[in-house]
């Protein structure tokens, strides 16, 4: 029996053997199926009432309807006669071998070729599902240069980071090497590593918290969340100044002293924009109405502030290499002016994804896609983000001064003269540089200035240039990057003043710029919204989306039944001559 079974095992796979050789060799494939077998090979009958009991995915089934399942050979590339009787012979030896395998060697064999089978098409779905996937993302990219907007600034912000990635590459560089070495400069960098390092992780981290912290209850209460955020950034910054003054150093007690004015500052805002609180978040409410529509709006803010989060550790440790590189203190600040930079572009590509997924929701009433929105603002728009984060922050700031120099009375009418002048100057400015273009830019694909002008003529034709002008939604977002910053500064410096006093007024700062600048790409989401709300209703006031809030507001403020804040926007008579 032993004998037996041996000659039966050669034989097999010799059999295989010459299957498999004459198969490559002759590719009979690719040959028309071959007549039906005789009746009786070998000696043994050979019925073919068997191949039709077998089910369609049994292997001697596939074999035999081999020739069906491939195209017809072409007539250039026929074999010979003599070939295709050699093809039906190993075809009749191939499936009489077959029917003589027991039973579980006919299962093994279908299970292997039914496990082929299926990783072929598990491995050309998944090939043809990558290919899909990078030709999706790589659509916007893929698109003419001339459908770029804003394609100067865009050439420079790249220009800046491949300067800035070179410059932060061969800063952690010098780091390593001044630690690898042995002196003063290693001592310092130990120190840096130990001391300073881990502050500013936390700090980022914690600042990325309190940023989705204070979005999700933004979303969830606003009324509550206006009150909060105007008074408690009053509260954390004071006490923040206040702790820093208690260290009783004198570094500490200048940034305390700075955070104290500001907070004084704070809360006389607070007080000055009461009236507006209430049409504020009547406006919030409102505008974050159709967010839950939109599961995956949030994926875009996800993703940047992961990607903030691994720029800002590479960006300290750069910071701590520059120590021994030359004039440390230009370096640095080259290196905060470029965080600055980098991180309001990710702001405004929030901005921009969010505003396109809203503003086609209420203009043309679709549910866009988040995932192409942010691929556009990355590609096609990115060129408006880099402009518009350079003009409308400074823009910001000097009007805010224009105007607090506007509030003020005197006798030198010189000086309030040229005060009056900058006002008018930065408001011809801010007509064509504002934050509100952002929506037009990424609904229509306008270039920055294009769209500010747009904007602001609709504001006009609406008369709501009053009501837009003292919307309070940037100023509550920018005191929630206030309070995220004011808490950093209360975490961070104690914690520094604990283990290395030395440190602790430059990890304040650094704690509260971190802190402040990761929550405003966080607060992007509900500024993005309430500014499409603005300038959706004034492209299309009979929208059904819309209801009479705006409308209501802008009849009491007609018929002066409303209490409207001052805001100085024009010259007084008694200068107008």
């Amino acid at each position: 029996m032993e004998k037996r079974r041996r000659r039966y095992e050669m034989k097999k796979r010799e059999m295989w053997r010459k299957v498999i050789w004459n198969s490559q060799q002759r590719g009979f494939q690719g040959q028309p199926p071959p007549p039906p077998p005789p009746a009786e090979i070998g000696g043994e009958n050979f019925h073919m009432s068997r191949m039709q009991r077998l089910s369609a995915t049994n292997p001697l089934r596939l074999v035999m309807n081999a020739g069906t399942r491939v195209a017809s050979p072409s007539p250039y590339n026929a074999p010979a006669p003599s070939q295709h009787r050699q093809h039906r012979f190993f075809l009749i030896h191939f499936t009489t071998a077959i029917l003589r395998l027991r039973c579980r060697h006919r299962r093994r064999l279908s299970t292997a070729i039914l496990r082929c089978r299926f990783r072929f098409r598990f491995q050309l779905r998944l090939s043809t599902t990558l290919l899909r996937l990078l030709l999706r993302l790589a659509q916007p990219l893929l698109l003419p240069l001339k459908s770029y907007t804003n394609k100067f600034s865009l050439f420079l912000f790249l220009v800046h980071m491949i300067g800035a990635i070179g410059l932060v590459c061969f800063l952690v560089f010098k780091g390593i090497q001044g630690l690898l070495e042995a002196g003063e400069a290693q001592r310092k960098e130990k120190r840096l590593l130990k001391f300073f390092l881990p502050q500013v992780e936390v700090a980022s981290l914690l600042s990325i918290i309190l940023a989705f912290t204070w979005q999700k209850a933004m979303r969830m209460w606003p009324t509550l969340m206006v009150h909060f955020v105007l008074w408690g950034s009053f509260i954390f910054t004071l006490a923040a100044g206040i702790l820093l003054i208690c260290f009783q150093r004198p570094s500490t007690d200048g940034v305390g002293v700075v955070l104290i004015m500001f907070a004084i500052g704070n809360g006389l805002y607070s007080c000055w924009v009461t009236p507006r609180i209430k049409f504020c978040t009547k406006i919030l409410i409102k505008s974050l109405e159709p967010v839950p529509k939109f599961g995956d709006l949030n994926h875009p803010t996800y993703l940047t502030l992961a990607a903030g989060f691994l720029w800002m550790s590479m960006w300290i440790l750069a910071v701590i290499g520059a120590i021994n590189f030359y004039f440390p203190p230009l370096v640095i600040i080259g290196l905060v002016l470029s965080m600055a930079w980098v991180t309001e572009v990710m702001r405004n590509v929030v901005n921009l994804t969010v505003s396109r997924v809203i503003g086609l929701y209420y203009l043309r009433g679709m549910q866009s896609s988040t995932q192409f929105c942010f691929q556009r603002a990355l590609s096609v728009n990115l060129g408006s983000a880099c402009l518009g984060s350079l003009f409308v922050p400074t823009i910001e700031v000097l009007r805010v001064v224009a105007r607090a120099l506007n509030l003020l009375e005197g006798e030198d009418e010189f000086m309030f003269c040229c005060a009056h002048c900058g006002l008018k100057i930065m408001d011809s400015i801010f007509k064509r540089g504002n934050g509100w273009a952002y929506v037009q830019i990424a609904t229509y694909g306008k270039s920055f200035v294009k769209a500010s002008q747009d904007t602001w003529e609709l504001f006009e034709k609406r008369e709501m240039e009053t009501i837009v002008d003292s919307d309070m939604t940037s100023a509550i977002c920018f005191l929630t990057g206030v309070c995220s910053g004011s808490i950093c500064v209360i975490v961070i410096g104690a914690w520094t003043f604990t283990v290395y006093p030395n440190f602790t007024a430059t990890l304040s700062l650094l704690s509260a710029y971190v802190g402040y600048l990761l929550t405003r790409i966080a607060m992007a989401l509900p500024h993005a919204c309430v500014s499409s709300y603005y300038v959706c209703y004034a492209e299309n006031p009979d929208n059904r989306l819309f209801d009479k809030t705006i409308q209501e507001r802008l009849n009491l403020m007609k018929t002066d039944r409303d209490v409207i804040v001052p805001t100085p926007r024009s010259v007084p008579s008694r200068f107008a001559r």
